[in-house]
């Protein structure tokens, strides 16, 4: 009896192995089969800022997992291929955010989205090769699509670049026409500035201060301090002798508490309070949501809608929260997934130098897009001109108080 049973076992082993081998060879079913497109995604996952890279690491995780779960990406010949993303830490260091993507280039990833801050952004672009097709540039071909560096103008430093930012310039020039409009008694406006960092002190330079002069405001001064500060007695001080009807706050999250937080210390109570856009965040709130009261910020992200409200909500199940910064890296996924089976990419080892121009050439072509808030138009320099809003801190939330698109 048991050798017959061997024998059965011997001749079932034997048919299912000649079986085997015989079935066909589908080299192409399976390398279509494990064909992914990587993303290489990098922002502050650590120092001051970290919060906004947690906050767009936790929305492009939620962005990948929407693609995924609907089939992915199609590729060039009709395969489809899932999204895999890395996240890496560039920690608003010029350097690390260079690093990070030389790293990138020299891998199969055909596509990085980042930085955080625009100082690193700005020397990043800057190891890009110029001009798409330069031979004699020798930079970096490896496409680039900005979800947070907001400073004015970084797009045109390459090719390779692309953001979707809003634009400062018009944000605060209709903020500070608004307020005008809403108050004409208001006469002065009073800056405080956190200068070590690119965004901020441009803002306030380069935008505030103009827009504000050009509403017909005069400027009573401005204080400065580094995002590293954590008092702000002497600051306040001189805001509280200027004693303007408006205060603008050109500074982050952290140091904008340290601010308001001295400002009710010493009873500084301007007629009004404007923010700088990046504070238009939870983090703000979570800091100093008392102090922050009645500050008045613009924005290009609110959950207004559906769209955006299943942002927000994708975004806490992922560990982050949304806001204009970090939903701006769910358009960018969705973005670079239309540019992708519109150019054809192939996802193959072979192809990513021809994938990563695809995913260019097919960004440089992109006029209009649909964002979570509107109609997103771009520019042929790589920049975005985003719908937004205005949103002032009440009781620990951010409610609009003003849509100028309607």
């Amino acid at each position: 009896m048991r050798i017959h049973d061997t024998a059965i076992r011997a001749s079932l082993l034997l048919a299912f192995g000649l079986a085997a081998f015989a079935m066909p060879a589908d080299p192409e079913g399976v390398q279509a089969a494990e064909r992914t497109v990587k993303i290489g995604g990098f922002g502050a996952l650590s120092g001051p800022l970290r919060s906004f890279g947690v906050n767009t690491q936790a929305v492009m995780k939620a962005a990948v997992d929407d693609i995924n779960t609907s089939g992915g990406v199609k590729l060039g010949d009709g395969s489809m291929a899932k999204i895999e993303l890395t996240f890496d830490d560039s920690a608003c260091n010029a350097e690390q955010a260079i690093s990070v993507v030389r790293r990138l280039a020299s891998s199969d990833t055909v596509v990085g989205v980042g930085p955080t801050c625009s100082g690193g952004a700005k020397a990043l672009f800057g190891t890009l090769q110029k001009k798409v097709g330069d031979s004699s540039d020798s930079g970096l071909q490896f496409p680039i699509f900005t979800d947070t560096a907001i400073k004015k103008g970084l797009a045109k430093i390459s090719d390779w670049s692309f953001r979707n930012v809003p634009n400062e310039d018009e944000m605060y020039q209709v903020l500070f026409g608004w307020i005008k409009s809403s108050d004409p008694s208001l006469k002065t406006v009073f800056g405080g500035v956190e200068t070590n960092q690119a965004h901020s002190n441009a803002t306030w330079g380069k935008i505030m201060k103009v827009r504000a002069e050009q509403a017909g405001y005069a400027v009573a001064g401005q204080t400065e301090w580094l995002m590293t500060d954590t008092s702000f007695s002497t600051q306040v001080r001189e805001m509280r002798k200027a004693n303007a009807n408006i205060v603008a706050i050109s500074s982050h999250p952290f140091t904008t508490c340290g601010v308001l937080k001295e400002m009710a210390r010493q009873r500084v109570r301007p007629k009004v309070l404007v923010g700088l856009t990046s504070s238009s965040s939870m983090e703000t709130l979570k800091g100093c949501a008392k102090q922050a009261e009645g500050i008045v910020i613009p924005t290009s992200f609110a959950p207004v809608n559906d769209a955006a409200q299943k942002v927000a909500s994708a975004a806490d199940r992922f560990g982050g929260s949304a806001d204009l910064h970090s939903a701006a890296a769910w358009e960018i996924i969705h973005v670079l997934k239309t540019v992708m089976e519109s150019e054809g990419i192939m996802a193959k080892l072979e192809t990513v130098q021809e994938d990563r121009i695809k995913i260019r050439n097919g960004l440089a072509k992109v006029t209009e897009t649909q964002g979570l808030l509107g109609k997103i138009t771009r520019t042929p320099e790589g920049e975005a001109l985003k719908p937004y809003l205005f949103v002032q801190a009440k009781g620990g939330d951010w409610s609009v108080v003003h849509n100028p698109g309607n």
